[in-house]
């Protein structure tokens, strides 16, 4: 298919979601593979208001912000960082509950994350496992990527939706998020609480009640996050972090006390092979604007399950080298071509003629 907005060229699709679907893309104007997420315009408004007032300024290796955009017809695409590794949720789902010491260092990585965002006026306002995406590191050290800030608000700045509305995940939202107060960056360390003890535990927090108190070392850090009254859980980011750093369970940059569990988590490569026209350094042949006969076109997912689109066949590009039988046909047929050109200038020359001398005729008659 044609490249999106000239730039980015759809090759298979690696998620869905309520707001539009992920496709692995090629940017042909960076030469790299990126996430595209595909919106149609009426999803589009709260993040291209983010992108557009906010996303150039969050620059951080634990934030995953769009880097670009483009617009086509009715659809728009946010183009972000290719993260390979899933999600932490995902993480979850294979292993079960997570070792203190991991679960200390993920957390340690997305106050990070939340300090930047934070600091450029943002609050997140939807953290859960399924938006905190991983590199594939194996059984190394975690490398953690804050993702999808589709309902995120703007600190300080007047409510965009009507008072009955609650944005975020249940269970993740702070209670005076449910009252439908503003933006605020305690809101976020609320569900980082309630994502520690997610993780712990392996429980998905219900919004019914408070959550179960918490054992181990990160017991403290959790109630204090979590704690109903605003002005009683950590005052930011930078702050949070360090009672983390106090609880004793984050474990120095150099060591992985994880490795050595019987079960260790493991984040591996989570998205599907190229198909056959791509490698790990991008296309086998130009990615030069799409033929009538749809070179390079991805078709449609077929059926509910499908995960993935199917790639028609590939045909040669227009400056690929043509096989010598091809080259011998049209050696024969290149003749006759020309014979056939011939005989119709002959034909339109004399219908011209025709045409001028009954002209003159009718004149001087």
């Amino acid at each position: 298919m044609e490249a999106f907005a000239g730039r980015y060229r759809l090759i298979d699709l690696i998620g869905t979601g309520g707001m539009g679907s992920v496709w692995r893309a090629w940017d042909l104007r960076r030469s790299a593979y990126v996430a595209a997420k595909v919106l149609g315009q009426h999803d589009a408004g709260t993040l291209l208001r983010f992108v557009r007032e906010q996303s150039l300024r969050i620059q951080h290796p634990h934030v995953v912000a769009p880097h670009g955009w483009a617009a086509d017809d009715d659809k728009v695409v946010f183009a972000m960082d290719l993260v390979r590794g899933g999600s932490v949720a995902t993480l979850l789902g294979d292993h079960g509950p997570l070792p203190p010491s991991y679960v200390a260092v993920l957390l340690d990585q997305l106050l990070h994350a939340l300090s930047a965002v934070h600091a450029a006026g943002v609050v997140h306002r939807d953290l859960k496992p399924a938006n905190l995406l991983l590199d594939a590191t194996g059984t190394g050290r975690p490398h953690l990527r804050l993702s999808d800030f589709g309902v995120a608000g703007l600190i300080d700045e007047p409510r965009m939706t009507r008072n009955s509305t609650i944005l975020g995940t249940p269970g993740y939202l702070a209670p005076e998020q449910l009252s439908g107060a503003d933006p605020d960056p305690r809101q976020d360390l609320y569900a980082v609480g309630a994502v520690a003890h997610e993780l712990l535990t392996g429980d998905r927090p219900t919004p019914s009640g408070p959550l179960p108190p918490a054992a181990g070392p990160l017991a403290d850090f959790i109630h204090t996050c979590t704690a109903t009254n605003p002005s009683d859980r950590p005052a930011s980011a930078h702050e949070a972090g360090r009672l983390l750093a106090e609880s004793g369970a984050l474990p120095p940059a150099d060591s992985h006390p994880w490795a050595t569990h019987p079960d260790a988590p493991e984040v591996f490569d989570q998205l599907p092979p190229l198909p056959p026209t791509w490698t790990p350094t991008g296309p086998t042949h130009p990615t030069g604007p799409a033929r009538p006969d749809g070179v390079g076109q991805v078709a449609r997912p077929q059926g509910a399950g499908s995960s993935r689109p199917q790639v028609t066949q590939q045909l040669p590009a227009a400056d690929a080298p043509v096989p010598r039988a091809a080259e011998a046909g049209r050696a024969v047929e290149a003749p006759g071509r020309r014979r056939g050109l011939v005989w119709l200038a002959v034909v339109s020359f004399v219908g011209a003629a025709g045409l001028i001398g009954s002209a003159v005729w009718i004149l001087v008659r």
